[in-house]
């Protein structure tokens, strides 16, 4: 059985600090593993981080973070806001102060990518850990594609068609 959650923040620099704490205290509830925990609230504040330093989007808008335990272990959490851009990696510089969110995501989750958002207005990014990760159809590492890619990505809640997700990490030889 799935449990889930789901925060509504202000896009505010405080907003990852909230988002990281939340998902800290959830974890405890739902029992996660340490090391589980510790890398899922890392991405889930370079995710919010993104979304309240990036998004263009008229004030008053929220970033809703939701976070998906699966009955197979696997965690699946999600940022959206109202803005339609897909987030695309970049290299940073060494002395880049930022730019590393989404290398970073792509380096410690099992399987992440964005799609705009079934009500037209905004996208998601999301990202899943967890050891049922690569047994999940649709989750299999994409080994040569361009994590810039995105495709549409499972619809919230729905069925996880085999061709959507746009990134996978290989865990190395």
């Amino acid at each position: 059985m799935n449990q889930h959650i789901e925060w509504r923040l202000p896009r505010s620099p405080r907003s990852a600090g909230r988002a990281r704490a939340f998902l800290a205290e959830q974890s405890r509830e739902w029992k996660l593993p340490d090391d589980l925990t510790e890398t899922a609230v890392l991405l889930l504040g370079e995710l919010v981080t993104n979304a309240c330093r990036h998004a263009r989007v008229p004030p008053g808008r929220e970033v809703r973070a939701r976070c998906v335990l699966g009955g197979d272990g696997v965690l699946r959490v999600e940022v959206s806001d109202a803005s339609d851009v897909l987030p695309c990696p970049r290299t940073a510089a060494p002395d880049d102060e930022s730019g590393r969110g989404l290398a970073l995501v792509a380096a410690l989750a099992d399987a992440w990518g964005a799609h705009p958002r079934a009500c037209g207005i905004g996208k998601t990014v999301w990202f899943e850990i967890g050891d049922g990760v690569r047994g999940r159809s649709g989750c299999a590492d994409l080994e040569g594609v361009d994590d810039a890619r995105h495709d549409p990505g499972p619809p919230l809640g729905g069925p996880r068609p085999a061709a959507t997700v746009p990134a996978a990490v290989d865990d190395g030889p």
